[in-house]
């Protein structure tokens, strides 16, 4: 099954995809993002409800876990609204404004996306 969406919505998708992959794949680095040189993040961030950011999150984390398991994203629905859910609540007012601002977790976010990972029982990128 292939997922249609709006050019907003893969503008928003690629965003999402884009900060899971930038908390996970920089965690225990001590490098500032050299590997996100160039990214600019979307500006419809920073006016998007809590609602919107959980669905960015939920999404990247379907496309990521999707490719890293070899499986359909549908099969992931359940544990990436999980890690969108367990991650969005535990960030502090000044980490979801960093997420705002950057359109990837900050270190202190993604210490806890990487905890929401594995309480939901999703293996953590390489």
């Amino acid at each position: 099954m292939r997922l249609t969406l709006p050019r907003t919505g893969r503008l928003l998708a690629a965003a999402g995809l884009v900060s899971l992959l930038a908390a996970c794949n920089s965690a225990g680095r001590t490098t500032q993002y050299s590997a996100l040189e160039g990214y600019v993040p979307d500006p419809a961030l920073k006016t998007a409800t809590k609602s919107n950011l959980s669905g960015r999150v939920r999404h990247a984390c379907t496309v990521t876990q999707a490719k890293l398991q070899k499986v359909e994203e549908a099969t992931l629905a359940a544990p990436c609204g999980c890690y969108a859910e367990r991650t969005l609540s535990s960030l502090d007012k000044d980490e979801i404004a960093s997420y705002r601002s950057t359109g990837y977790f900050n270190d202190s976010a993604r210490a806890k996306a990487l905890n929401a990972l594995d309480s939901c029982k999703l293996p953590r990128p390489v």
